[in-house]
């Protein structure tokens, strides 16, 4: 996916999130993930740290070589979404309290990782 496939998928995912409340906190949670993932693309992109035929789906299906490489290019970021990624076992899959504290957090990764993206056009 190139670059403009991966923002406009960002943007799409976070106009269905504005329509969360804080109790749909799995949703947000997950929609989070997503469109972080599509802004941590498009920034790997721009960058050249990756090629448009090869996306990064989740921080931990990377090798650890590939994780620490792709640091160097985006650390910040990919901390971010890995952050994100965190909270899906135990607040998505999972039934642990203070589902709603961390989807506050994951949508503060969420902007973080956007941030990022934008200020590398």
């Amino acid at each position: 996916m190139d670059i403009e496939q991966h923002i406009a998928m960002a943007r799409r995912i976070e106009a269905s999130l504005e329509k969360c409340t804080a109790s749909d906190y799995e949703m947000q949670i997950e929609a989070a993930m997503l469109a972080g993932t599509h802004w941590l693309n498009a920034l790997l992109h721009r960058v050249e740290a990756t090629p448009a035929q090869q996306d990064v789906f989740h921080t931990y299906l990377l090798t650890v070589n590939e994780f620490r490489r792709l640091a160097v290019a985006a650390e910040k970021p990919l901390q971010a979404l890995a952050g994100i990624e965190d909270a899906r076992a135990p607040f998505v899959r999972g039934n642990h309290p203070g589902g709603e504290d961390a989807a506050e957090r994951a949508l503060r990764l969420l902007s973080l990782i956007r941030a990022a993206a934008m200020a590398s056009a």
